[in-house]
């Protein structure tokens, strides 16, 4: 396999993610009377099953991180070298960045109403709340991944499944708030091109701290102890 297969599928995987995934708010908008930024159903229930198909088609490529905070979580864990988990990140924003930039030519009136899907915080909802509740529900899609994906012991044959659900469940539980973004790739992308930052950090600080507490959580309780010091072959 080329030594830069695994980059690639991180650009096409996140390029996916993020053109759907706010794509489908971009879409939502076009529908709805200018200014109304609500999100339907079917929009975050397209989330979730986007991430099953990706993860079950770049798996055996990359991993499949399609998501920085993961990546981070895999190095600080010692399951991934500093080097590759930053051509990772960097191939993760490249992809959005392209996702965004597509969606722009399709929904050129969502640049500056919906800021082509990226999230924003909830009515009344202060950052640092919308911050603890991105750390909490990355914090369980992490943990997911980790004990699907990752450990040896269990089959991996549902494992996207799995993913997609806890990746549809807290889309679901946080998106009134925070907008739902579990991923900072998913902000960053229409962020970049539609130029709308407020509250940047948000989606930055919240999933890398979740990602990374469940990486040691499950390494220091659930880990088997041979595999401790162990580098995950597919990011080496």
């Amino acid at each position: 396999m080329n030594k830069y297969s695994k980059y690639i599928a991180e650009i096409l995987g996140t390029l996916l993610i993020v053109f759907i995934g706010a794509g489908a708010v971009c879409a939502g908008h076009s529908v709805k009377m200018a200014g109304d930024q609500g999100v339907p159903v079917w929009a975050i229930t397209v989330f979730g099953v986007v991430i099953v198909a990706v993860v079950y088609a770049t798996s055996y490529i990359s991993g499949s991180h399609i998501n920085p905070a993961v990546t981070i979580s895999y190095w600080a864990t010692g399951r991934m070298y500093a080097g590759t988990a930053l051509y990772y990140i960097i191939s993760q924003l490249a992809g959005a960045v392209l996702a965004a930039y597509f969606l722009s030519l399709l929904f050129p009136g969502a640049i500056s109403t919906v800021f082509l899907g990226t999230c924003t915080l909830g009515e009344g909802v202060g950052s640092w709340k919308a911050a603890s509740i991105e750390c909490l529900v990355t914090f369980l899609f992490v943990f997911t991944i980790f004990a699907t994906a990752v450990d040896k012991r269990t089959s991996k044959l549902l494992a996207g499944v799995a993913i997609g659900l806890v990746y549809l469940f807290g889309v679901s539980i946080s998106i009134t708030f925070s907008g739902g973004a579990l991923n900072p790739a998913r902000v960053f992308g229409p962020a970049i091109v539609s130029g709308h930052f407020d509250y940047y950090y948000v989606w930055w600080l919240g999933p890398v701290i979740g990602a990374i507490a469940a990486g040691f959580l499950y390494g220091k309780v659930f880990k088997q102890k041979a595999e401790g010091k162990e580098i995950n072959s597919a990011c080496s």
